[in-house]
């Protein structure tokens, strides 16, 4: 989008499903970042399967796949075209950005990747920074969960979301922190990679178990206002020559909430899923070290 917002808005035609799946876009930063991420993964990659090491094709498939592939749809597809126009749409982007992006980002293991694949020097650098005290504090677990149950009510209930209408710059960035604070709080919980602020599974299902209430919560909150959010904005957008498509401003608010409230269950289910899975494979391995363990005792013991 290099025009402003607001000009890029008046120009759309009414918002359908097919609209959304095929109406393109370039917006600078998440291109970039797209294009960057996706190709050092592959060259990671492609470096591995040089020496002749083998990469699970399900973990490409997650991060370049499903990880920065859900990142592009919600930012260059239609979504990002509309979301600006339609609460309803951004809220659809904010779910994927903030929740589907980062689980898939972490199960694609680009760190541990990047450990396997990097010149020496780089990789302690690297390691220099997982072992840092900064990412020991930023992976703290209470801190990234109360950074990513408040930044929504922050985005929503202060001048910032305000500024991501007006400034396409700072919607962009909106776009990044989304991913980020979602990427800080998941990461250790769902991901394999060896970084800072790993748990306990039991502790990993009761803080993801957490997040529930609080997306409940804020979709029920946003459903519930009689205030518009962006008010300024999204009238002045029913002035134009989009008013003849375009939903009430509340009744798109109220249908906004309620996607974020049904999302943030939908996911959470995926989530858990996860979860459960990781915790089954870890018990299965652990089991199998500790009858290693037995067997080799009991071959000491006859010996």
């Amino acid at each position: 989008m290099l025009l402003t917002l607001a000009t890029d808005a008046e120009v759309l035609p009414r918002f359908t499903l097919g609209r959304a799946l095929t109406d393109w876009g370039i917006d600078p930063i998440p291109f970039v970042v797209t294009v960057w991420a996706v190709g050092l993964y592959a060259l990671g990659v492609r470096v591995l399967a040089r020496r002749g090491d083998r990469w699970p094709v399900g973990r490409t498939l997650s991060f370049c796949g499903l990880g920065m592939g859900s990142f592009a749809l919600a930012t260059m597809s239609g979504l990002g075209r509309y979301d600006t126009t339609l609460l309803s749409v951004h809220m659809v982007q904010h779910m994927v950005l903030s929740m589907v992006v980062p689980l898939a980002l972490a199960l694609g293991a680009p760190v541990t990747l990047a450990l396997r694949t990097l010149p020496p020097r780089p990789r302690r650098w690297l390691l220099t920074v997982l072992h840092s005290p900064v990412a020991t504090v930023l992976a703290f677990p209470p801190l990234t969960f109360a950074l990513y149950v408040a930044s929504p009510w922050a985005l929503y209930f202060s001048p910032w979301y305000d500024a991501s209408l007006s400034s396409s710059f700072v919607h962009q960035m909106m776009h990044i922190h989304l991913v980020l604070v979602g990427t800080l709080f998941f990461w250790p919980l769902m991901g394999v990679d060896p970084v800072p602020g790993r748990v306990s599974h039991p502790f990993r299902v009761l803080l993801t178990l957490m997040t529930l209430p609080f997306h409940a919560f804020l979709g029920v909150t946003i459903m519930g206002q009689t205030t518009l959010i962006g008010a300024e904005h999204y009238a002045e957008l029913r002035e134009g020559p989009m008013a003849s498509w375009l939903p009430a401003a509340i009744d798109d608010q109220h249908l906004a909430g309620g996607i974020l409230w049904a999302s943030g269950d939908l996911i959470g289910i995926l989530f858990f899923a996860v979860l459960f899975t990781q915790w089954v494979r870890s018990s299965l391995k652990e089991a199998a070290r500790e009858d290693r363990r037995l067997d080799l005792e009991e071959r000491r013991a006859r010996a």
